[in-house]
């Protein structure tokens, strides 16, 4: 499962929690969501590092990817860049020698 949805998940897992453990006190129903979302978003400052740091890594590899990619396609759209020989291309220069 990626890191990305394991992050949500576990966020989603605390904002729950918390709103069942708020759910007995006698406050207004938006209150007790308002509360939820801000002890779930603390709580999980600090016990879910380690999900959101994978999470960052896979979403800046994900990006540098895309970057190597744009790079490649305006080289080759500028004429920079040969594209690859294919492996019949290989046989046939290889033949013609």
């Amino acid at each position: 499962m990626s890191p990305a949805v394991k992050y949500t998940l576990a966020r989603i897992g605390l904002f729950v929690v918390v709103l069942v453990a708020l759910w007995p006190t006698p406050l207004d129903l938006l209150i007790k969501l308002m509360l939820a979302v801000v002890f779930s978003a603390a709580v999980s400052f600090f016990f879910l590092r380690g999900l959101r740091d994978q999470m960052a890594q896979q979403l800046a590899e994900a990006a540098e990817r895309r970057r190597a990619e744009k790079e490649r396609l305006r080289s080759a759209l500028a004429g920079d860049d040969q594209p690859p020989a294919t492996p019949a291309e290989s046989e046939e220069g290889g033949a013609k020698s």
